[in-house]
């Protein structure tokens, strides 16, 4: 599928994107990340999205906009109108999509985990279905040993055979290896590329796997956007963000983009457990992330031993200003709030939506304003009665939290009438896998639901359905 390229999207393009096609705009002149968070935000507080700044009545708005971004540097930016069509007929020659925070098809993980910092504008091709299967992150260094090569590309091949797409940044040595293993079992790739986009898409070999729904490649910089070392380094939380758990063959000490992506992750980020290769003996850098709280890597020899990779929760994120509200009393902050599958999305941090999103508890600083869901009334048990396991307010719902949980617990009850894996719940939640597991854990004591190993996922108990 390839998006239509919405109002919002060709907006936040001419104010953020170089168009390198015409390369006619000095960069110093585009927004960046930072100016374009404070437009974001201000056109939310004044329930306006940024299509309006092009609107028939867009010179009222762009002098509203005056006390965050200059009225005339907007104009000059929002008059490249003409280039801008001319470089899209360029990306949709070569099958190149494009994004934007505003737009429902933007990658949940993304939005979810990052919040108003993910990219305004994300480029890409093929199947973006792709970028909600989560997966293994594989990074390491761009120079490598022959033996590291081939250990890396086992990897890929062992992920491939167990069903999960293999994440990694398309750099030469560990990160062209890992995919590389992958694709050759026939697996899936997310490729997350810091420059070249339109380059490599271009690429014979890459074009029959992007056609066929084998590889996805994206970036958040312009498709015809070289190589760059601050680029390169800013990819690395997309990297993390996409998967489910990340293994790190190879990094140098207190260096290098690897070295700073993995710090960032353990330190700070915390989207997913991070492993560190644990064979050939020691490296300065892979000891040093495992003081930092890596785990070594366990050589799964198998499909069935692979999956227990998936199996350690993440660590909880640390307290930021954009982190929403606990969901169980006492834990910490989530990636999101939890929204159901069906609820149409808006950007955290570019579209003033029109009517209020249902049934949701918006989780950004910016986002838009959105209703919590109706409470559920507190039930007082009968002493020795046996609650209804199948009902949302089979516990008691006195506190915040547990009123959330009451309308969580429903909502999966309903997804695991057919099994289902807790990556797959966390997708449809458009929670964190930790926070799926959580809630699927907490469902299994109270014997609501079971895991199965074959087919292998959650589902609901027989006897919970008719109790």
């Amino acid at each position: 599928m390839t998006p239509t390229l919405s109002p919002n999207t060709q907006a936040i393009l001419l104010l953020t994107a170089p168009l390198i096609a015409g390369r006619s705009t000095s960069s110093s002149e585009l927004l960046s990340p930072g100016e374009y968070k404070r437009l974001a935000r201000h056109l939310r507080e004044i329930q306006r999205q940024p299509a309006d700044l092009v609107s028939p009545d867009g010179a009222d708005l762009l002098r509203a906009c005056q006390p965050v971004i200059d009225e005339a540097r907007l104009q000059r930016l929002l008059g490249r109108g003409f280039l801008l069509s001319q470089v899209i007929e360029r990306w949709q020659a070569r099958a190149i999509w494009v994004v934007s925070r505003a737009d429902a098809e933007y990658p949940r993980r993304l939005k979810a985990r990052l919040r108003e910092d993910a990219p305004a504008v994300i480029y890409g091709c093929g199947d973006m279905s792709l970028l909600e299967s989560g997966g293994l992150a594989v990074v390491g260094s761009r120079h490598v040993d022959d033996s590291l090569i081939d250990y890396t590309t086992a990897v890929g091949r062992l992920a491939a055979r167990a069903g999960r797409t293999l994440v990694s940044g398309g750099a030469k040595g560990i990160d062209q290896a890992a995919m590389r293993g992958a694709l050759e079992a026939g697996g899936k790739v997310s490729g997350v590329l810091a420059d070249s986009l339109e380059k490599t898409t271009m690429n014979r070999e890459h074009r029959n796997l992007l056609l066929d729904g084998q590889l996805v490649l994206i970036s958040p910089y312009d498709p015809s956007a070289g190589f760059n070392v601050g680029n390169a380094m800013q990819r690395n939380k997309l990297i993390y963000a996409l998967a489910d758990a990340s293994l790190v063959v190879s990094s140098d000490l207190n260096k290098g983009g690897t070295w700073t992506g993995a710090v960032e992750q353990l330190d700070k980020l915390k989207f997913v457990p991070v492993y560190v290769r644990s064979t050939d003996g020691s490296s300065p850098g892979l000891d040093a992330l495992r003081g930092k709280g890596a785990i070594p890597w366990p050589n799964p020899q198998d499909a069935d031993a692979f999956e227990c990779v998936f199996d350690v929760a993440a660590p909880t994120p640390v307290v930021s200003p954009q982190s929403g509200l606990a969901l169980f009393s006492g834990d910490g902050p989530t990636d999101i709030a939890p929204t159901p599958p069906a609820a149409p999305e808006t950007s955290p941090v570019t579209e003033a939506p029109r009517e209020p999103a249902p049934t949701s508890v918006s989780a950004s600083t910016d986002g838009p304003v959105e209703q919590a869901p109706d409470p559920v009334p507190s039930v007082t048990q009968t002493p020795g009665a046996k609650p209804d396991a199948a009902s949302p307010v089979a516990m008691t719902a006195s506190t915040p939290a547990e009123t959330l949980f009451a309308a969580v617990r429903e909502v999966i009850q309903l997804l695991l009438k057919a099994p289902m894996k807790d990556a797959e719940v966390a997708a449809a939640l458009d929670v964190s896998n930790a926070q799926a597991k959580a809630w699927l854990q907490r469902l299994v004591d109270e014997g609501v639901i079971e895991k199965q190993k074959k087919p292998a996922g959650y589902i609901v108990k027989q006897s919970s359905l008719f109790e």
